[in-house]
């Protein structure tokens, strides 16, 4: 299976980002190939709403940017992985801003792909993780996908606050279990 994973962490070295290689180690031990996007060092502009994607013609958005790639691998994608920091109750900007640009290609993305869900945070209270969780369970209700698993890290500001935790191994189990 092809795995395309949505990074959304500027932290190159963060918690989310050993989540994520703890994810893609078990995806990848399981025979899948992944494709991964760090969204926060990409060139993906924020929607505008200008519908030319719906009423043109060619039926493209106007940017030309790094969202073009992407697209085209979302596009032959049988998982699609997305995983966040939860700063503020929400999905971070940077794979929020991809997901709103979702409505250019929309009619590109198969339906009955698998997905899944990946965030850390601060916090330990489940309240604070719920509105991305929620959002993230709309998207794939929207879209017609398949909800293959959430993790959801609490009281993990650093990656050094995975230690002593379940949740590496539980990345791990989540991408070994995607075929």
């Amino acid at each position: 299976m092809k795995i395309v994973v949505l990074s959304g962490s500027p932290h190159k070295n963060g918690t989310t980002a050993k989540l994520l290689e703890s994810f893609i180690k078990g995806a990848e031990d399981a025979g899948n190939e992944v494709v991964r996007f760090d969204t926060a060092f990409m060139d993906v502009h924020p929607c505008i709403a200008c519908d030319k994607c719906q009423t043109s013609a060619d039926a493209v958005c106007v940017y030309k940017d790094d969202m073009v790639k992407i697209g085209n691998e979302l596009a032959t994608a049988d998982c699609i992985a997305f995983v966040t920091p939860i700063y503020y109750y929400g999905l971070c900007t940077q794979i929020k801003t991809v997901i709103d640009r979702f409505y250019a290609i929309e009619s590109k993305i198969r339906k009955g792909q698998k997905t899944v869900f990946i965030s850390a945070m601060a916090d330990d209270r489940p309240e604070t993780v719920l509105p991305a969780n929620d959002s993230y369970k709309a998207i794939v209700n929207w879209l017609e996908w398949n909800d293959a698993g959430i993790v959801n890290a609490f009281n993990c500001t650093t990656a050094a606050d995975l230690e002593g935790t379940s949740y590496e191994e539980e990345a791990y189990k989540l991408g070994n279990n995607i075929k």
